[in-house]
């Protein structure tokens, strides 16, 4: 097995599983049915994309592991998912940034991985990049929507912007695996990245009347396993029932 291969794309998974099922406590508590509907539906697609890096990872790690296993049987300190993925919903426009700023750079990272070495991850990012084509179109309407709407809309997204502007950089700093996939093939340079993220996002910030952040200090440590206190509420949650019944199925 090759363990870079390995943890990066138990990272993928992670980062999908994660989002996903931070939008799913949003399922029966949207601001509208439509909207309601569209978010839940967002988290099936990262859900779904998850289940397949997983799965792709289970066949990998070999050893009888399967995409439940890595999913319900790990501690925190084994996920390697970005912070900024587990950062709690708070209202819905800090919801809508968290979106807008995963999709946006898991758009950029599809693509180039359609090009890897890796004919498996290149085929899981093909189909995952067009779910994320519609993830982003959607954040940055919405974001667009709050930042140039009422004075608390306005308000609300530049206290969002404060709270997850921090964990961004954490998106373009390569932790040990991902070097060694970028050597490979396997997977592109994340801070190669980071550009067309900066330019899409001070596009749509411009149309929402956003100021773009300056760069600054920046919460790392999720790509190797340091999280906030905020992942262990979420596998509480996530993993009750696997732990409480184990090897149990539907």
């Amino acid at each position: 097995m090759k363990e870079h291969l390995f943890k990066y794309t138990l990272h993928l998974a992670d980062n999908a599983l994660i989002l996903g099922h931070r939008n799913s406590e949003w399922c029966g508590h949207g601001p509208a049915l439509e909207q309601d509907i569209a978010i839940t539906n967002i988290s099936l697609d990262l859900i779904g994309q998850a289940r397949n890096f997983f799965q792709y990872a289970a066949a990998l790690y070999g050893n009888r592991a399967t995409e439940d296993s890595l999913a319900y049987l790990r501690d925190a300190r084994d996920f390697t998912n970005c912070l900024l993925t587990e950062q709690q919903n708070g209202d819905w426009g800090k919801t809508i940034l968290r979106q807008f700023f995963m999709s946006n750079y898991q758009s950029l990272l599809y693509d180039q991985l359609q090009q890897s070495k890796d004919e498996q991850l290149a085929a899981i990012s093909a189909k995952a990049l067009k779910e994320v084509t519609y993830h982003l179109k959607w954040s940055n309407e919405w974001v667009i929507r709050l930042g140039d709407g009422t004075d608390e809309s306005h308000a609300r997204m530049l206290k969002a912007l404060n709270d997850l502007w921090p964990y961004n950089g954490e998106l373009f700093i390569p932790a040990p695996y991902e070097v060694q996939a970028f050597e490979e093939g396997i997977a592109p340079d994340v801070k190669t990245l980071k550009n067309n993220w900066l330019n899409k996002v001070a596009t749509i910030f411009e149309e929402a009347k956003l100021p773009v952040p300056k760069e600054g200090f920046s919460q790392t440590g999720g790509k190797t396993g340091l999280h906030t206190e905020y992942l262990g509420y979420i596998l509480a949650d996530m993993q009750y029932l696997q732990r409480t019944y184990p090897n149990n199925t539907w």
